[in-house]
């Protein structure tokens, strides 16, 4: 197309992502997640679409989808709330890692016995399939009022969070197997010692020194506080993967530090990278499906369903059900992480990776990964609520309140205001504020009941579902303050 300027890209752009935005407003009421109809939006404008755009170029494909999966992690760590996840810590590490490993393995082993595939490249495609994306759950959950009870939604959050890094690693590994097959098992799983403790360790120290240089720089222009955390993060991935570490969980890590820490700006930085989140991932959605060609993926219609059974109905229950094992968990919880493996973009964005490096099969394996994404977004996405409900899992939750008031910390802020909510079993309702012996360190800033504003005073009756506005010098008061209520948190 010579005639496609400049002009006519910015154009194309903005209606592009006016669209998107308004796709997601009614995909969630359909049971679909938003970031698929993305995808949709992306193939229609492609070479098989309505405009007719032709474009085939994987490697620029391949870094767009690496430095928007860089700040998706990042906010996701961000938005990792500790002392919800802190319970369920190491139920995710165990999914994150041995789950997604054996996913992969048990995807790989059918593609290989009953496909054309060798071993490694049958493996390879299970690597790139095996993340999930518990986004486009909690999008569907969010726009239907549902929640899950129990711990099932931080530990679907850690998970998703977490678990990119390892399927990278074994994408690559399987990858350098296929062009080298001199590669030993034994340095391979060297290479994964070295890459997770390296990212990890990188992280935790990147995110300790960006929150104290935040906090220490004092910049003229408030402006410039979201780019200087976006060159600490592009800087920490960079560093790490040139460091021999894993630079997704490096960035994720940091985000975590960050998200978990006081720092100058933090409630209107938080919400600016949720933002570029979901740019990122409208961006990615879209770039990928200019990539699609349904001409190309109906051949694969065949292979494709057969790779999608196994993996919902085999390999991704195998990967949870002995990843869990040594964890007391109910067998309907188990059953239910086995269905919320949904696949997203990432493994589209993984599927770039053999085409780039020229494996003679990669455009085959591309097809199908694709085709697997759509399968799994239908089935699982469209049923998601009907099995929480099936299951038991479910509750109705409110939607977000917005107070009149909020604060965040600036250079002569130093507190946190915090929501604490009281339950209708709460043994310290009905009682005075001067009866409750609240911590010193913490004052009740507002009382949010029956959609009414209360400014509260030493006389005011704490009642049951009250919502309560509560201004800390730290979220670790949060604890002293429970305790004073005694509730427990959720």
């Amino acid at each position: 197309m010579q005639d496609f300027t400049i002009e006519n890209l910015i154009l194309l752009t903005s209606i592009l992502l006016f669209l998107s935005i308004l796709a997601s407003k009614t995909s969630g009421r359909l049971g679909v997640p938003s970031l698929i109809i993305f995808l949709v939006i992306g193939m229609l404008v492609g070479v098989d679409g309505i405009l007719g755009i032709p474009f085939s170029d994987f490697e620029a494909i391949m870094k767009i989808g690496t430095v928007a999966l860089i700040f998706i992690l990042f906010s996701g760590g961000l938005d990792t709330k500790m002392e919800s996840v802190a319970p369920v810590m190491w139920k995710g590490v165990s999914l994150a890692s041995l789950g997604v490993f054996l996913t992969a393995g048990v995807t790989g082993l059918f593609v290989w016995k009953f496909t054309d595939f060798s071993l490694i490249e049958g493996l390879l495609l299970g690597s790139i399939i095996s993340s999930t994306d518990a986004a486009a759950v909690f999008s569907i959950l969010r726009s239907k009022g549902i929640g899950l009870r129990g711990r099932l939604r931080p530990l679907l959050e850690l998970e998703s969070g977490s678990n990119d890094p390892m399927a990278y690693f074994l994408t690559i590994s399987f990858v350098q197997l296929a062009l080298n097959e001199t590669i030993g098992v034994w340095q391979i799983a060297l290479q994964f010692v070295i890459q997770m403790s390296l990212g990890f360790g990188y992280g935790y120290i990147f995110g300790k020194i960006a929150v104290w240089i935040i906090n220490k720089i004092k910049l003229d222009y408030d402006g410039l506080y979201p780019v200087l955390i976006m060159a600490v993060v592009l800087f920490s991935f960079a560093f790490s993967a040139y460091s021999f570490g894993n630079g997704f969980l490096t960035v994720y890590v940091v985000g975590v530090i960050l998200g978990n820490s006081s720092f100058i700006h933090k409630r209107s930085l938080t919400k600016f990278y949720d933002g570029q989140a979901w740019l990122m991932q409208i961006v990615m959605f879209i770039a990928l499906g200019f990539l699609v060609n349904p001409r190309e993926v109906v051949p694969v219609i065949g292979i494709g369903m057969l790779v999608s059974l196994v993996l919902i109905f085999v390999a991704r229950p195998v990967g949870v059900f002995v990843s869990l094992i040594p964890f007391r968990m109910k067998f309907r919880e188990k059953l239910f992480i086995s269905w919320v493996g949904l696949r997203g973009a990432v493994p589209i964005i993984f599927a770039t990776i053999p085409v780039t490096a020229g494996l003679e099969s990669s455009m085959l394996i591309f097809n199908i990964i694709f085709f697997v994404v759509i399968t799994s977004v239908a089935l699982q996405g469209t049923t998601l609520m009907t099995i929480a409900k099936w299951l038991r899992l479910d509750k109705r939750v409110e939607a977000a309140r917005r107070y009149p008031l909020e604060l965040e910390m600036t250079e002569g802020f130093k507190n946190e205001l915090v929501e604490v909510s009281i339950p209708a079993d709460c043994p310290q309702a009905n009682k005075r504020i001067v009866e409750l012996g609240f911590p010193r360190n913490a004052l009740i800033v507002m009382i949010e009941r029956n959609k009414q504003y209360i400014t509260p005073n030493g006389n005011t009756i704490i009642k049951p579902g009250d919502n309560l506005l509560v201004m800390t010098n730290s979220l670790r008061d949060l604890k002293s303050i429970h305790a004073c209520l005694q509730i427990t948190p959720k």
